[in-house]
């Protein structure tokens, strides 16, 4: 795998390890999401990391974007506006097969290819940042009559925040009135099945990675959709968005209690999970009920649950809810590993 897509894909996990701040105005105009607001044809970008707004103006329909994350497919695939994505960043990790026909790869971050940017002439480049410091080949694109915008959807912590961004998509492809129903739509399903519980199951969440094993804060994406469907994540700090890191002996103390193990890295059966670290096979929630997120992995190394997911939490929390209440129903995102 690419450095840069490993490395985008790590930070969808975490959501991400460095710490952000919140808006210090509490909010914006948007139901749930923090990081944009709209102002008839402006969208105003606020930054976690205190820099100053970026603000876009859009007086038609964009007709050629490149997409630097997979996301983006998923919100304008949801839309019926996936032809407008003409490049992307890696599209071996595209799940999205019309995407997949007719956009061109355009590499990564420092490997970017400028030439095959130029030759699609983009109206728009949307990327992300995983810091305060500006990816380095924005200036470069900029110097080159490209237009950038940088979008934090992967740090909003909500569900239904990640998926207001479909509002933002809209406004790009002048088609702002379908992403309001849209996205009210999701919201009421997404709402109706919000699971309120006091005895959650209890949950043991990811695998090591790099030596280290990160359990996502209280106030994390993932760890919101777990608890909405019903559930605990064992180890998740209250209050904190951040990922923390526990140890593996600490994780074996977890998987004493725990009822469910969800999302265990590229492992695929319980063989190759045990096979990790000699002490998973003393783990008893292994022989209880394990489900990863990866049912729609694509071959090149991508996972639809990153693509389409954040536009639709509701389908997420689906599964999660069939998981958790043992419910037999067919599946989107995941798969009990045998």
């Amino acid at each position: 795998m690419k450095p840069g897509r490993l490395i985008f894909l790590f930070v969808c996990c975490l959501i991400s390890s460095c710490a952000h701040r919140p808006r210090p105005d509490g909010g914006t105009g948007m139901e749930y999401a923090q990081w944009f607001d709209i102002e008839g044809n402006r969208a105003v970008i606020h930054s976690p990391y205190g820099v100053p707004d970026d603000t876009l103006t859009f007086t038609g329909p964009l007709r050629s974007i490149v997409c630097m994350s997979s996301s983006y497919i998923g919100f304008l695939d949801a839309l019926g506006c996936d032809s407008v994505v003409t490049a992307v960043s890696g599209l071996d990790y595209v799940a999205d097969p019309e995407v997949r026909s007719h956009a061109v790869d355009v590499g990564y971050d420092a490997a970017l290819d400028y030439e095959t940017i130029l030759k699609v002439k983009p109206d728009l480049l949307i990327t992300y940042a995983v810091s305060a410091a500006e990816p380095p080949y924005l200036q470069k694109l900029r110097e080159l009559g490209v237009r950038t915008a940088v979008i934090h959807e992967h740090l909003e912590g909500h569900p239904l925040a990640r998926a207001e961004y479909i509002k933002l998509f809209g406004l790009m492809t002048g088609r702002s009135q379908e992403a309001d129903s849209l996205f009210s739509a999701i919201r009421d399903r997404y709402q109706a099945m919000v699971k309120k519980t006091d005895s959650p199951r209890k949950i043991l969440i990811n695998i090591p990675y790099a030596d280290q094993w990160y359990i996502p804060g209280g106030d994390n994406y993932m760890t919101r959709l777990i608890r909405d469907a019903g559930g605990e994540v064992l180890g998740a700090v209250p209050g904190q968005v951040q990922s923390s890191v526990i140890s593996v002996e600490k994780a074996f103390e977890y998987a004493q209690e725990a009822d469910f193990w969800l999302n265990p890295g590229w492992c695929q059966t319980k063989e190759q999970l045990r096979s990790v670290h000699p002490l998973f096979a003393d783990f008893p929630v292994i022989d209880k009920s394990v489900w990863n997120n990866t049912k729609q992995a694509t071959p090149g190394g991508g996972n639809a649950f990153w693509e389409t997911g954040p536009v639709c939490p509701d389908m997420i929390l689906k599964d999660l809810r069939a998981i958790l209440d043992g419910q037999e129903v067919p599946m989107t995102y995941y798969f009990p590993l045998k």
